[in-house]
């Protein structure tokens, strides 16, 4: 499975991925999801937001209280291979593992590919699962645009999704009891002897918008005193929301911007840059963010340029559900349990059911790269404990 689909959506020269969200990357990836599902007698459901289900039933039909793994397949812009995909191929291993061992499951098991968790096309991360869990308003969503000013509505029904049914699924998520998200380590806390882990919360994160307007102009003949250039608050900026991380204990970081009209010879007219700050507690990264904003507006009105801000996402701390967290690490015998920087559907959906999260060591610490990486043991432990939380679970 592994094999199948390392070469989808990567950049030979690289070694990065792009897999947007309805792109021919990730419409090969959602065809994967469905050949490994129907190769298992899974049925196979997409709900009205874009996000695919594969369920193993019990022998008596029962559709209730079902148990829930899998993650992503979408990745951020360069990603690495393991972020997401990691945790969809794990779930299906774990399938094979417990009906190689005769695990007849009391509840429905089922594996997800969640759209769009990365936000990397139409820019909030886990839109399909916020979708789900009635986190983000429809007319919202429907409303976001990708680069090329394409909307969610437009794309989605490209793609056999009515953009006037999204939103909160009550009826899908009153089948589902937990869900339970395998995923590769987004840093190393993990040492050398521990392949696995259990998440015990996620820190507060979330993303800005800032947008700087000034007025476009010929760089060889506007005169310095002349020019209202958006670039030069937005070159402070960046600088400012380094210092802002460090006075208030958190972390910030400028890794997308979009200049008009982008021309080597032409004074820009506008700059559009998107801000990702997280950190402990929610007051840490609500000051890191006021900082950035103030800093910018006082950049703005020293160069004659407008600035505004815009939060396009925001996520407070999550504390994995305790019982379930409990029962997870029992299962496992005892392991690391740590905390994650990192935002992921099992996030956002545990505001609506039970959820949980393991982690798989990765040596190198790094994500959203094409370093990140973990080794193969490594996984295959991952499918083990995935297997043995599961088989817990579904005994009801």
């Amino acid at each position: 499975m592994w094999a199948a689909l390392l070469p989808v959506g990567r950049d030979t020269a690289t070694g990065g991925y792009d897999r947007f969200v309805w792109t021919p990357s990730e419409l090969e990836c959602r065809a994967w999801f469905l050949d490994e599902a129907r190769a298992r007698s899974l049925d196979v459901e997409s709900d009205g937001n874009g996000n695919l289900f594969a369920w193993w039933h019990p022998a008596d039909g029962r559709r209730d209280d079902a148990v829930l793994t899998g993650s992503h397949l979408d990745s951020v812009p360069g990603g690495g291979a393991f972020d997401g995909p990691l945790g969809v191929v794990s779930a299906f291993a774990a399938i094979d593992l417990l009906r190689a061992r005769g695990v007849e499951p009391a509840r429905p098991l089922g594996v997800a590919a969640f759209a769009e968790e990365e936000g990397a096309r139409f820019g909030v991360a886990c839109l399909g699962s916020r979708l789900l869990a009635g986190a983000i308003d429809p007319a919202r969503a429907r409303a976001l645009t990708d680069g090329a000013g394409r909307t969610f509505a437009e794309v989605a029904a490209e793609n056999g999704v009515d953009p006037d049914g999204i939103g909160r699924d009550d009826a899908l998520l009153s089948r589902v009891g937990c869900y339970v998200e395998l995923h590769v380590e987004q840093g190393r806390a993990l040492g050398p002897a521990t392949p696995v882990g259990v998440a015990s919360a996620i820190v507060p994160h979330g993303r800005w918008r800032l947008d700087f307007t000034g007025e476009g102009n010929h760089a060889g003949t506007t005169r310095l005193i002349d020019r209202r250039d958006p670039m030069l608050p937005f070159a402070s900026t960046v600088l400012a929301a380094r210092a802002a991380a460090e006075r208030h204990d958190s972390v910030a970081t400028v890794g997308k911007v979009r200049v008009v009209p982008g021309g080597v010879n032409a004074i820009p007219s506008a700059v559009a840059a998107w801000l990702d700050s997280r950190g402990p507690d929610e007051r840490s990264v609500r000051a890191t963010v006021a900082d950035v904003l103030e800093h910018a507006r006082a950049a703005a009105r020293g160069h004659g340029v407008g600035v505004e801000l815009t939060e396009e996402s925001y996520t407070e701390v999550v504390d994995f559900n305790l019982a379930l967290r409990d029962r997870v690490v029992r299962a496992l015998g005892g392991v690391p349990v740590l905390p994650t920087g990192a935002g992921h559907d099992a996030g956002v959906l545990s505001a609506v059911l039970p959820t949980a999260m393991l982690f798989v060591r990765n040596p190198t610490g790094v994500s959203h790269a094409p370093a990140e990486h973990a080794e193969t043991a490594d996984c295959l432990a991952g499918v083990e404990a995935l297997a043995a939380v599961l088989a817990d679970l579904v005994r009801g």
